[in-house]
């Protein structure tokens, strides 16, 4: 049997982001595809390019499953606001890519596994809303600064979840670098994991097709830690029809 094909989003690189390379590029940090690979399937990279909904669709089909992985923030306008002085890294084509890659995953019934950035992107999708900046806010505990490096942090996740079942555990320590979270959670997501201060940090989408999404960083520890390469192996036996 051929290993599931997992499609996974890249990111753009503008030239000048790499000291070897002067071009336009495309980039993928290697953790996740590590982390595709030891759950026994084949990675596709997919660079972000204008894309429709019926375009995604028949693109998306083409294979068993897809990832949306970490990066910059979403364009504010996708879910109806103007962007904060906070916000960076925005890139509309990735932005448009990315939300029709996912909604077309979703009609189909793929498995999606969606990852920090990815993770706002579903939520945003699907019709849900983000808060811009959380960072240094009262309350909260340190999430981490993507420009600063990641902090650990605890994460319970609800028994009985399609998460729980992934991570085989209810209790998690993360790696985290973000500063934005889920504001308004879309119409068909239920949360699954919160941080100690009660920001979301993981949802599903109950129903046909298995869609999980966390907004830490699993890939990065993934290689020694069952629980965060759980995530991947449950994306991988759903897109191998074994889930």
């Amino acid at each position: 049997m051929a290993e599931p094909l997992i499609a996974i989003a890249a990111q753009n690189l503008r030239a000048g982001d790499t000291s070897s390379w002067s071009e336009d590029s495309v980039a993928l940090p290697t953790p996740y595809v590590r982390a595709v690979e030891r759950a026994g399937a084949q990675e596709a990279i997919l660079a972000p390019h204008p894309l429709e909904g019926e375009d995604a669709r028949n693109l998306m089909s083409r294979f068993d499953g897809l990832i949306l992985i970490g990066g910059g923030d979403i364009d504010p306008s996708h879910y109806g606001e103007d962007p904060l002085p906070e916000c960076y890294g925005i890139d509309s084509e990735a932005d448009l890519f990315e939300l029709h890659m996912v909604r077309a995953a979703v009609r189909l019934g793929k498995p999606v596994l969606a990852i920090c950035r990815g993770f706002q992107v579903l939520n945003v999708a699907l019709g849900g809303t983000l808060d811009q900046h959380i960072t240094g806010r009262d309350g909260l505990i340190n999430h981490g600064v993507p420009s600063e490096g990641a902090v650990m942090h605890d994460v319970a996740i609800e028994a009985g979840t399609w998460t729980a079942k992934a991570v085989g555990s209810d209790t998690l320590t993360v790696s985290s670098s973000h500063h934005q979270a889920i504001d308004r959670l879309a119409d068909g997501l239920v949360v699954t994991g919160r941080a100690p201060d009660g920001i979301i940090e993981a949802v599903e989408r109950p129903g046909d097709g298995w869609v999980v999404a966390v907004q830490w960083h699993p890939e990065r520890t993934a290689d020694s830690d069952p629980s965060q390469q759980g995530l991947f192996d449950a994306l991988v036996e759903q897109a191998a029809g074994k889930g």
